[in-house]
């Protein structure tokens, strides 16, 4: 197994709340991560960690084999949402985007055309962001995390005032993308859908299993250890 992502003993708290709990997981490379857990599980903290963004009071985080904050400061070609994602609003999504693609000199203007097609949006608008709907504005996150074909996807809720025909778009894209994807979501349709392993955080460790979600939901190994868990939840 080849590993994208590994997280060791990763440990983060924001004054007396303990966030993550020494959580360790090797994420595998070229899959679709699901990653489930309920609000203030530390699900937007470990992809922080992971970006770089914020430093964990232990452990450590690795991609593709070097260490954050000490071999890189940020995971390289790596494309990510991590809560709402921000734009220029007085210009176009394409030149926003466009102005993005200039600082890795990567990709021109038929790629990133091509990156706001696949997200269900017009590509040759003049619309500015400033005049677009939460919904669209997540849509063109997607499009910037995607643009220059990454070889992982931090996706944190990319469903987020997504509406049905966008999330269709999302679906198909993430299907169709070779690398390997590490999303958070509440939309268990969504999971189901395009996660190829279930990953579910709980406050007294977590569930890593390789399926969709309907069929963890039904494993009854699945359901012991969560019951085990809450139990020690309740002692």
């Amino acid at each position: 197994m080849k590993a994208a992502v590994k997280v060791k003993n990763l440990t983060k708290s924001f004054g007396k709340e303990k966030v993550l709990k020494g959580i360790s997981h090797t994420f595998e490379a070229g899959k679709i991560h699901g990653i489930m857990g309920f609000n203030g599980s530390g699900k937007t903290v470990m992809f922080k960690c992971i970006c770089g963004f914020l430093q964990p009071d232990r452990g450590s985080v690795y991609v593709y084999g070097k260490r954050i904050g000490k071999d890189i400061d940020f995971p390289e070609n790596t494309g990510m949402i991590i809560e709402s994602p921000g734009f220029l609003p007085y210009i176009s999504g394409y030149e926003n985007l466009k102005r993005l693609a200039q600082l890795n000199r990567k990709i021109g203007d038929a790629e990133i055309r091509d990156a706001i097609a696949r997200v269900g949006l017009d590509p040759f608008s003049k619309k500015k962001v400033g005049q677009y709907s939460l919904g669209m504005r997540e849509r063109l996150g997607i499009a910037q995390a995607i643009m220059e074909n990454p070889d992982i996807l931090l996706l944190d809720e990319p469903t987020n005032h997504l509406d049905l025909e966008a999330i269709t778009s999302l679906n198909n894209a993430l299907i169709d993308y070779t690398g390997t994807v590490l999303f958070t979501s509440q939309d268990y349709q969504f999971i189901n859908t395009v996660a190829t392993r279930i990953i579910e955080i709980t406050p007294n460790g977590y569930l890593n299993y390789q399926m969709n979600y309907e069929d963890y939901l039904k494993n009854p190994d699945v359901r012991k250890k969560r019951e085990q868990l809450m139990s020690m939840s309740v002692k």
